[in-house]
């Protein structure tokens, strides 16, 4: 029986020790930290997630561990198809639905800027795959491919268990909208983007957020608050929120490892070990996060 998936889905991070090996230990105990303290599940293999630096022994190692955790938590596991080629992305979505994941995500392939009637073929073809629900990842930004609406609601159309979007580009409102009214009823919408249209992503529609590790109860907060009515204070959450994010995601590296900054003073990891390449923080950047982190923690719920 497949889990319901909506709410707060981070994407699980990299867990690292201090030697740049991978602390499946660690990993798993931040998983349950985060799904038992406000998370409604965790996506792995997520751009914020450092995918791009695992081998992949360490990718067959990870999807079981993050199943596991997700099972003993009574949450879905998310599992994301970052391969290239429609033939290795096809096998790899049979095996990722094989070790028992509750859905899979595709990243649609941009290594060399495929165009709207490959992107398609590929996604399709993942979809076909497999029994399991699956959701597509939108994020023109990180892989310079744009993909139109249609597209999407091509494959809604003719793979029944592609029902969930990651949305991601910027703006993403009228995006959300399109494929919301166009697509078949079942189909549910995540905001991207680190949430920072999360509270307009909810009034168009979305039914959850898939937002970086280290701050699943901020944005619990605000989604409860939005879904109980108190508008004004969901805002006041997300106005901090995004103060915070303003300085830390400046690009992808930069918010990798100051999210690990935040989750190892919060006691959910051990190491803020980042795999370089890098981002490099020097006094300025961190001084800026130091004083920031003290104004952001005050809404820290777990």
């Amino acid at each position: 029986m497949s889990k319901d998936i909506f709410g707060i889905l981070p994407i699980a991070p990299a867990v690292y020790n201090d030697k740049g090996e991978v602390d499946y230990e660690d990993y798993a105990s931040a998983l349950i930290t985060m799904m038992t303290k406000g998370s409604h599940g965790v996506a792995l293999f997520g751009i914020a997630g450092e995918y791009y630096k695992m081998t992949y022994q360490e990718e067959l190692k990870l999807i079981d561990v993050t199943v596991e955790a997700c099972r003993k938590c009574g949450a879905p596991s998310i599992i994301s198809n970052t391969r290239h080629s429609t033939e290795a992305a096809v096998e790899w979505a049979k095996y990722i639905e094989s070790r028992g994941a509750d859905c899979l995500m595709v990243l649609p392939p941009f290594f060399l800027k495929p165009g709207g009637e490959a992107i398609y073929q590929h996604m399709k073809a993942v979809g076909q795959a497999v029994q399991i629900p699956v959701m597509v990842q939108y994020a023109p930004d990180q892989t310079g491919v744009a993909i139109s609406p249609e597209v999407f609601i091509r494959l809604n159309e003719e793979v029944p268990n592609i029902i969930h979007y990651k949305i991601e580009c910027k703006p993403p409102g009228l995006y959300i909208a399109n494929v919301m009214q166009k697509a078949g009823p079942g189909t549910n919408v995540f905001v991207g983007n680190a949430g920072y249209q999360l509270i307009e992503g909810l009034d168009r529609g979305a039914i959850g957020v898939m937002p970086g590790p280290s701050m699943f109860d901020v944005y619990r907060t605000i989604y409860d608050a939005y879904n109980d009515g108190k508008r004004d204070e969901a805002f006041k959450v997300h106005k901090e929120l995004v103060y915070f994010l303003n300085h830390i995601r400046q690009n992808v590296e930069m918010v990798i490892a100051f999210e690990k900054q935040v989750m190892k003073r919060r006691g959910i990891i051990k190491s803020d070990y980042c795999r370089k390449p890098g981002f490099r923080i020097d006094d300025v950047y961190q001084k800026t996060f130091d004083e920031l982190y003290e104004k952001i923690s005050d809404y820290f719920t777990a």
